[in-house]
């Protein structure tokens, strides 16, 4: 089940209409404390395992969330990642945590940068059994897919102009059309972080 957990605001309402034509479910919540929302959401839907991708990550990789999901079974983690440490490029990022995980943080935490993230508490608690999938190649980091800046928005509309399947691209398609064009990845470098 997908579930796009939304502010509970009118600026919503264009979400909740793709959302709509793509079957997702939509909830509803609290602008600031999107820990909150995340646990309604779960709450709502009866979810035990959630798997969070945010809106501001349009390449993300289905093979990527899959193998993450996956590890969190194996290793009966309470959380799952691919950013600890962070071996993808950035624009990749998945976590995958138990409810019960949620609800602990939840009632744990009034922090606001741990209720806007969602996660940070759960990444910190020491005693929650944590899994992290790496790439084949940890230089992947020095790519930018994150839309934070106008040049990141720059950036994915010429993949999404040069690449015409640019939304169902994998990693590896993605890496190897900018190793053919390498003016794509200049549009947003000076916001890389290395």
């Amino acid at each position: 089940m997908i579930i796009c957990a939304v502010p509970d605001e009118r600026a919503s309402e264009p979400i909740e209409v793709v959302a709509s034509e793509c079957n997702a479910k939509v909830f509803r919540g609290s602008e600031n404390d999107v820990l909150a929302r995340y646990l309604a959401a779960a709450q709502a839907h009866d979810i035990d395992v959630i798997m969070r991708v945010t809106s501001d990550c349009p390449l993300i990789d289905p093979d990527v969330c899959a193998a993450v999901l996956a590890l969190r079974a194996q290793e009966c983690a309470d959380y799952a990642t691919n950013t600890m440490p962070n071996t993808f490029p950035h624009g990749l990022a998945c976590e995958v945590f138990t409810f019960k995980a949620l609800v602990e943080s939840a009632a744990s935490t009034q922090n606001p940068y741990d209720r806007e993230h969602v996660t940070p508490w759960i990444r910190r608690a020491p005693h929650l059994k944590h899994a992290n999938v790496l790439s084949d190649d940890p230089t992947l980091v020095s790519h930018r897919w994150t839309l934070d800046y106008p040049e990141d928005l720059q950036f994915f509309r010429a993949i999404y102009e040069s690449l015409p399947n640019a939304a169902e691209a994998r990693t590896a398609d993605l890496l190897k059309h900018l190793a053919l064009h390498p003016e794509l990845s200049a549009i947003n470098s000076c916001r890389r972080i290395m």
